[in-house]
């Protein structure tokens, strides 16, 4: 025994560490906060859902069989709304498996093609929500007095009107598309990231090192970039994964009302509105495009209260 742990042994209070288990704890927050991450099987069945949905994308032209633009007008077989057609189960003629729309559109196509158009439309929104709530929520916590308060004040106005609401609006002055789309989400998102950024900014700042780095002369804008807004981040990356949830909820509910992608473009929320009509008559045609939202919000949700529990500091394991 050596002459530092002969003292602490002297002390009942002090727990004498193990040595082993310090060579087992790993040297970073993040690496810590992944290791919880796969511990939690809710997050890691969202990871998989969000995977199998971004490789869908990715491989949309290996996976669709058809052009999601092409016509089967004359074809034999080919009718408008045409149930699904697999070969495995007696299906003469070309095989659709989900079926043709109004158009007489191979749907399968257009669904998997879809995802192209859903996933970055939901990952661009909440990327340029969150630098840019960053950016107001950072200020107004660090700076405080009168900065905060008109920042502060622009975002509660903002925040006073339903959210879905407001992007309707927006896109109904600017036009349907889903370069607007994209705009009027990101506008009536950017509140929340700025008001959770600034909380959090409003704890960070007020810890040691912080003080620390300015009592040894660095300047406030330094003190902000380097100390401050990379250890108050974490907050916002949990609401970035639940956010493109959202963001293709209301990307979805925007194409429904014809406010969102312009056809012919494959995207989920305007392949429901097209064919609502049909709701009855052709029920597939409803099916699966929800089915791809739901897989999709799915797998985001999980996958964000994974992520919100293995970065919840008050958790032992």
């Amino acid at each position: 025994m050596t002459l530092g742990e002969a003292e602490m042994s002297l002390r009942p209070d002090v727990a004498v560490p193990d040595p082993e288990s310090l060579l087992e704890q790993p040297g970073s927050v993040w690496r810590i906060a992944l290791r919880r991450f796969f511990q939690r099987k809710v997050g890691i069945a969202g990871l998989i859902l969000v995977c199998f949905m971004i490789l869908v994308a990715i491989f949309a032209p290996l996976i669709a069989p058809y052009d999601p633009y092409q016509n089967f007008i004359g074809q034999e077989g080919a009718e408008r709304w045409a149930p699904p057609c697999i070969n495995a189960f007696g299906c003469e003629g070309p095989q659709h498996i989900f079926g043709l729309d109004g158009n007489v559109r191979d749907f399968f196509s257009r669904v998997v093609y879809a995802a192209r158009v859903s996933l970055p439309l939901g990952f661009t929104t909440v990327l340029i929500t969150i630098v840019i709530g960053t950016v107001i929520g950072a200020i107004a916590g660090y700076a405080g007095g009168w900065s905060d308060n008109v920042l502060m004040r622009i975002m509660d106005v903002v925040l006073g009107f339903p959210s879905l609401i407001l992007a309707i609006a927006i896109v109904f002055v600017l036009g349907p598309g889903l370069r607007n789309t994209l705009l009027a989400i990101a506008i009536v998102t950017i509140p929340q990231y700025a008001r959770v950024m600034r909380a959090s900014v409003l704890s960070v700042k007020e810890v040691d090192y912080v003080w620390a780095s300015r009592a040894l002369g660095a300047s406030p804008w330094k003190v902000l970039v380097t100390r401050v807004v990379p250890n108050a981040l974490t907050p916002l990356v949990v609401l970035g994964t639940l956010g493109i949830a959202t963001v293709i909820l209301e990307a979805a509910a925007l194409g429904f009302l014809g406010l969102g992608a312009v056809p012919p473009t494959p995207e989920w929320g305007s392949m429901l509105a097209a064919e609502r009509d049909r709701i009855f008559t052709a029920p597939h045609l409803m099916i699966f495009p929800g089915l791809a939202i739901m897989i999709t919000v799915l797998g985001f949700n999980l996958m964000g209260d994974g992520l919100r529990d293995a970065l919840d500091p008050t958790l032992n394991k």
